[in-house]
């Protein structure tokens, strides 16, 4: 019986995101959208098919074939990166990093991340993450004047509390990171580097990001952001960490793989590895620099004065606004942002005195320069006067007028 017969609500809730998607301009640094081919092989039969294990070293009959997706997935992800070793098993991000610092350090050994008001993510060490209950975390910071990272002033902290693991990696960090001098502070304390290459893994497949993968001894990431592929996680290491990090990765976190899942992977990383997909990530940068220049225009100040990446910081205190009231206005113009903090943020994190911009899902509906223009137009006077309801339903309309020119599927 086909889903919409046996279960209306069900289908009626997947035909309203459906429709919310298609009708409203994404700009969420961290969300994208699969192809249709990612999807299919997402939502395809391999789902029924129990894997414990790896290739050829199952604890289940009948893996002839899902052996081959994960073999296909593995060597298409090494070639896309050029790692020595590639685990596509790990369901998200999070228990990523987990089985990743569970190979490195043991419990109560000290990990030393990005803060996360100042860009980094909940699992490097924030207080009520597995990250920091089960290890002792000591943050670095961005610098106060310049809002980005001061590698010197890493490497004194590194000096001082020697770490056993340093994590380089962020979530809502709009400038370029110098893996090699991460490496190069690593080293001097004896620590092991690992990288959560999440929010760039497209630009760096790409080969307009420094890759982290000569540096790290282990590298992260998920793979539904600028990756455009299914929303799940894979760990790149050196030859020397691959044992430790399969044991801890099965059985030492997860149980069966979702092999539907590592399919769609393959098919992402198979799409990445086009030339057609470099001249998309070059266009994700080229829209984020867009929306940088017409910010500056238009009188905002950004986070680090900008972005060599897929995202921004948009500071709205002269505006009068703070990030919770502006991404609730702006979505009701059908214009979706996150709140974020800003470094060194005088509100509260639920409030925020700044959104986050990215541009990997309108870039992949085939949004270029001229449309970011408008956009970036449509979000000033919408931030200049919130209280206009008529000026939020007109840029409303036209917002929906301009998401019918740019499908995210074709019909």
């Amino acid at each position: 019986m086909e889903l919409k017969n046996f279960d209306p609500e069900i289908t009626d809730a997947i035909q309203g995101e459906a429709g919310r998607e298609e009708s409203t301009l994404n700009l969420i640094a961290s969300e994208n959208y699969p192809s249709k081919s990612v999807l299919a092989a997402q939502g395809s039969l391999l789902q029924n098919k129990y894997a414990e294990g790896y290739p050829h070293r199952r604890y289940y009959g009948g893996c002839e074939f899902v052996d081959k997706v994960e073999e296909i997935a593995v060597e298409r992800a090494k070639r896309l990166f050029g790692a020595d070793h590639v685990n596509v098993q790990p369901l998200s991000g999070v228990p990523a990093n987990m089985a990743t610092f569970f190979s490195l350090a043991n419990f109560g050994d000290k990990i030393m991340g990005l803060a996360l008001p100042h860009g980094g993510h909940l699992s490097h060490g924030y207080p009520v993450s597995f990250s920091g209950k089960w290890f002792k975390s000591v943050n670095y910071q961005v610098e106060r004047d310049t809002e980005v990272l001061d590698y010197s002033n890493i490497a004194k902290l590194a000096e001082a509390e020697k770490p056993k693991i340093i994590i380089c990696g962020a979530s809502a960090y709009s400038r370029k990171i110098q893996f090699d001098k991460f490496r190069e502070i690593a080293d001097k304390v004896g620590a092991y580097l690992v990288t959560d290459m999440a929010h760039i893994a497209g630009i760096v497949a790409a080969g307009l990001h420094q890759s982290p993968i000569p540096y790290a001894d282990v590298v992260t990431t998920t793979t539904h952001k600028s990756l455009r592929g299914p929303r799940s996680a894979m760990i790149l290491c050196k030859s020397k960490w691959a044992d430790n990090i399969d044991k801890w990765v099965f059985p030492g976190i997860h149980g069966g793989p979702h092999m539907h899942t590592i399919a769609a992977k393959a098919v992402c990383f198979k799409e990445a590895l086009q030339p057609e997909f470099k001249d998309y990530i070059n266009q994700v940068l080229l829209n984020a620099k867009t929306f940088e220049n017409e910010f500056k225009k238009l009188g905002y100040r950004l986070v680090a004065d900008g972005t060599d990446t897929h995202l921004l910081l948009v500071d709205l205190r002269s505006k009068k606004i703070t990030g919770r009231d502006a991404e609730d206005v702006l979505t009701k113009a059908s214009i979706i942002v996150n709140r974020n903090t800003i470094p060194y943020d005088p509100e509260k994190p639920l409030i925020t005195s700044g959104i986050r911009i990215g541009t990997p899902a309108t870039t992949t509906r085939g949004m270029k320069e001229p449309e970011i223009k408008k956009i970036c137009g449509w979000i000033d006077k919408i931030l200049t006067n919130p209280g206009d309801e008529s000026n939020i339903q007109k840029i409303g309309a036209e917002v929906k007028e301009l998401c019918k020119s740019f499908p995210v599927y074709n019909k």
